[in-house]
């Protein structure tokens, strides 16, 4: 059984920052992709960005590069989601993700769901 658990999300003013945490408990983490998605009322889940079990590899959605990072620290089995000049459309419940193979873009195809964490940014 895995259990992925978030923090960090919260209340911010357009142009600043956040980071959410997802902390997993599961074991040979540094084996699994990990992910971030987010879900805005009334819209699809969508893909946020992704990394490979060893870091070495990562994607991101258009609307995010260049201002979000995804770094992992597989000593902590923990991912991050570093969220920079955040803008008001930027607004979702964000959830954290693990895969049993590689990145995909399809949340339909990830393994294991946190419960999800609350960004809410005003303009």
């Amino acid at each position: 059984q895995v259990q992925l658990v978030e923090s960090g999300g919260g209340l911010v003013q357009a142009g600043g920052s956040l980071r959410l945490s997802c902390a997993a408990s599961v074991r040979t983490f540094g084996s699994y992709t990990m992910g971030w998605f987010r879900q805005a009322p009334g819209k699809e889940r969508e893909f946020v960005a992704s990394i490979s079990g060893n870091g070495g590899g990562t994607y991101y959605a258009d609307s995010v590069k260049g201002r979000f990072t995804i770094p992992r620290d597989n000593a902590k089995n923990t991912i991050y989601l570093q969220m920079n000049t955040l803008k008001p459309e930027d607004t979702a419940v964000y959830y954290c993700a693990v895969r049993f193979g590689a990145q995909h873009g399809n949340w339909r195809l990830w393994d294991y769901w946190g419960q999800g964490t609350q960004v809410t940014v005003s303009s």
